[in-house]
């Protein structure tokens, strides 16, 4: 089973954040993060719509220039908002790294980020739109994220041909994992809370959790 750590782990450092990354590379093997375009255009690593959650401005990452958004930094932390290229810079190569499109419009751009980096990559998202660019455009296994309508996401993930399937946690149960396994997807789940439901999903047969917390996987 693979652990993969939720915008690097929010447990350890920012999320989604330079930080965040190195420090869950150092104890998974796997990294999900969040991709939308700012307004200059590059892709950046964050996940809201808006800027004001996370930091002290308001304003959304669309229509923020990468150059303001250098000026941002997360929280109290001094840690910027990374573009994804900047990403892949700091990783190790032998780290998997989900990439979750938060839009579509991605996939080109995406396509020439990775194209060169070691690294393996699955790309999920909710967007079966932001998925079929992905198909297209690119060589990229993809996964379809869900939250609820079972049968309908199974019928979306096998139109998109997904390698995998990304379903909230409380929609699975043992007998619905092994369906999904007899139709030819892998199972990673999110964003499971604790070391108990790890637990009780690897015996389930699971192949990957999503985690804020590398310690509820080890």
């Amino acid at each position: 089973m693979r652990a993969i750590g939720h915008r690097g782990c929010p447990a350890l450092a920012p999320e989604n954040t330079l930080a965040a990354f190195t420090a869950a590379a150092e104890r998974l093997d796997w990294v999900e993060l969040d991709v939308r375009r700012c307004a200059s255009g590059e892709l950046v690593v964050f996940h809201d719509e808006t800027l004001d959650r996370l930091t002290d401005v308001d304003g959304s990452v669309a229509e923020t220039p990468l150059s303001d958004l250098r000026e941002v930094t997360i929280g109290s932390s001094d840690e910027p908002i990374p573009t994804l290229a900047e990403v892949f810079e700091v990783l190790p190569d032998d780290i998997a790294v989900n990439v979750e499109l938060k839009e579509d419009g991605l996939a080109s751009d995406l396509g020439a980020i990775v194209a060169d980096a070691p690294n393996e990559v699955l790309v999920s998202s909710f967007d079966a739109d932001a998925l079929r660019e992905v198909r297209e455009a690119t060589d990229l296994p993809v996964a379809f994220l869900f939250a609820d309508d079972w049968n309908e996401s199974l019928d979306i993930a096998a139109e998109l041909d997904c390698t995998a399937i990304h379903p909230y946690y409380e929609l699975l149960s043992e007998a619905r994992i092994e369906d999904a396994h007899d139709a030819g997807f892998e199972v990673n789940t999110w964003t499971v809370p604790d070391r108990g439901t790890v637990e009780k999903l690897r015996d389930w047969g699971v192949d990957g959790v999503v985690i804020d917390n590398p310690a509820f996987a080890e």
